[in-house]
């Protein structure tokens, strides 16, 4: 979801790229909410951190503890700051469908301010 708010807000300014800890199917929780505020994740693919084909880093944003240790551990030698933003998992809230979309949407609303203020531009609406 970051990626894609990212990439929204930027378009081409900045290259941005996602990777996590393991390399699984897009949740089609988060391919839902996404395509409420007009962005396609259905066809993004999920890759890890061993699967980046670049090491040329100048900032990597992580969402989990788990995430941010990697990063860290990734970038020992290299000039690259890394920022943990503390990030809900949607992925563990039970109820209903509605429940739990909401509760990806509450992410991705989050998501999208924090990278609105991070990296000033384009002005886009909030979704």
């Amino acid at each position: 979801m970051a990626e894609a708010i990212l990439k929204q807000l930027q378009r081409a300014r900045i290259f941005v790229d996602s990777a996590g800890l393991r390399s699984e199917p897009i949740d089609p929780f988060a391919i839902a909410c996404m395509a409420e505020i007009g962005l396609d994740l259905s066809r993004h693919r999920s890759k890890s951190f061993d699967e980046l084909e670049d090491t040329s880093f100048d900032l990597i944003v992580t969402l989990s503890p788990e995430a941010h240790h990697r990063a860290l551990e990734m970038t020992r030698t290299m000039a690259c700051d890394v920022e943990y933003w503390p990030t809900f998992d949607p992925t563990i809230v039970d109820g209903s469908r509605d429940v739990r979309l909401e509760a990806y949407r509450t992410v991705r609303d989050g998501l999208w301010d924090r990278i609105a203020a991070r990296f000033p531009g384009l002005p886009t609406p909030a979704p």
